[in-house]
């Protein structure tokens, strides 16, 4: 994600995001579940890691965690948790090839564009070890669009989104839908699904 307004207003609002995503992050159980299925000690990338809270909740339970953000005030707070290994990284950096045991993009895949989104997952799909496992949390919706605060959304139903992890080689597990309260006060509907290589 390389839109600079997106980034720009992460950089301006990294504290508070910081505090709105510790509270939300103090017990979830759809970390907990993308947890259960990894190998003990096994390798796992945050994308999009913000303020690393749930990197950080990763490490403590044994697993090696490489966070990624493409906003350095983000990278610079998730670098600050005991046994997060954090880099400034876009989307576009994610490269290789069964590297990873895991893979949490918790609502940060939903600043690409629409158009890149295929590349994108296939470029997870392909830095999965064979057997591992994909999280991906994004809005419910259609279309394209920016928030109040100036961040770029793009928006999928859930059988859009299906079928791009299909196209990329991943087979879904698992879906949870709810809906909650963003950094720009709105409350938007979300799905996060659980795939596997």
């Amino acid at each position: 994600m390389s839109d600079p307004e997106t980034l720009g207003v992460y950089a301006q609002q990294a504290d508070k995001y910081a505090r709105m995503t510790h509270d939300a992050n103090t017990a979830d159980p759809i970390l907990h579940a993308f947890a259960q299925c990894l190998p003990e000690g096994g390798h796992v990338l945050d994308l999009g890691c913000g303020p690393g809270d749930s990197a950080a909740k990763m490490a403590a339970n044994g697993f090696r965690v490489t966070a990624t953000d493409a906003v350095a005030e983000m990278v610079e707070l998730a670098s600050k948790h005991d046994g997060v290994t954090a880099k400034q990284a876009t989307f576009d950096d994610i490269s290789g090839t069964d590297i990873y045991d895991g893979i949490w993009a918790n609502f940060s895949l939903l600043h690409a564009s629409k158009s890149d989104m295929p590349r994108h997952l296939a470029a997870l799909s392909q830095a999965l070890k064979p057997g591992g496992v994909l999280h991906i949390a994004l809005k419910t919706g259609t279309g394209e669009r920016r928030d109040k605060i100036g961040r770029h959304y793009s928006y999928y139903t859930q059988d859009e989104l299906t079928g791009l992890l299909g196209a990329a080689g991943l087979k879904v597990q698992d879906v949870v839908t709810g809906s909650g309260t963003g950094l720009d006060g709105s409350i938007s509907e979300w799905m996060a699904i659980r795939a596997h290589d």
